[in-house]
């Protein structure tokens, strides 16, 4: 919390050296946020780029009743969920990545197409459901954390968490069926 509060103290005081070493400390978060809602790469880099101005322009108003990652990932959710409402005809793609370590081709395709099966499951989720298995699941944010980020209560993210993975599930269920 200490470097943080430094950190702060460097960027208000107008040490830009100071915020390029924040903005590297969370691109790959802000990055990885985005990306959750919207897939389209420039889009992605330019929302980016929003996200960091606002930050900056707004640094001083950080006042530490959450970590620096949470209120940034805020920043970026809520920059990315007003680009996504402004174009609603975009289709929004998760993208998640499964380590492979299988050795026959026959192996390796199926663990490609579960993966493929499963990104698309998640992202025909609905958005807000979407969001919270993206936070919970990949990114490890506490129910607190992601109430924070979306301004959800924590019962509304737990629904949507069990609702989201009954809906996953069922999916599941279904492909391993007519696989079979």
């Amino acid at each position: 919390m200490q470097l943080e509060e430094n950190l702060i103290r460097k960027i208000i005081s107008g040490d830009i050296r100071a915020f390029k070493d924040l903005v590297h400390q969370h691109e790959r978060l802000v990055t990885y946020m985005i990306s959750r809602i919207v897939s389209d790469q420039e889009d992605i880099k330019d929302i980016s780029q929003e996200v960091f101005l606002k930050v900056y322009k707004s640094i001083n108003k950080f006042n530490y009743d959450s970590k620096l990652s949470t209120w940034i990932a805020t920043i970026a959710y809520r920059t990315a969920i007003n680009y996504a409402k402004k174009d609603l005809s975009k289709n929004f793609i998760n993208d998640i990545e499964i380590p492979i370590d299988y050795e026959t081709p026959e192996q390796i395709l199926s663990i490609k197409n579960e993966a493929k099966f499963i990104q698309e499951q998640i992202s025909r989720l609905p958005l807000s459901y979407r969001t919270v298995v993206t936070l919970y699941h990949l990114n490890e944010f506490s129910y607190q954390e992601i109430g924070e980020i979306t301004g959800f209560p924590e019962g509304t993210i737990k629904n949507y968490l069990f609702r989201a993975r009954k809906l996953l599930k069922e999916r599941l269920e279904h492909y391993y069926r007519v696989r079979k």
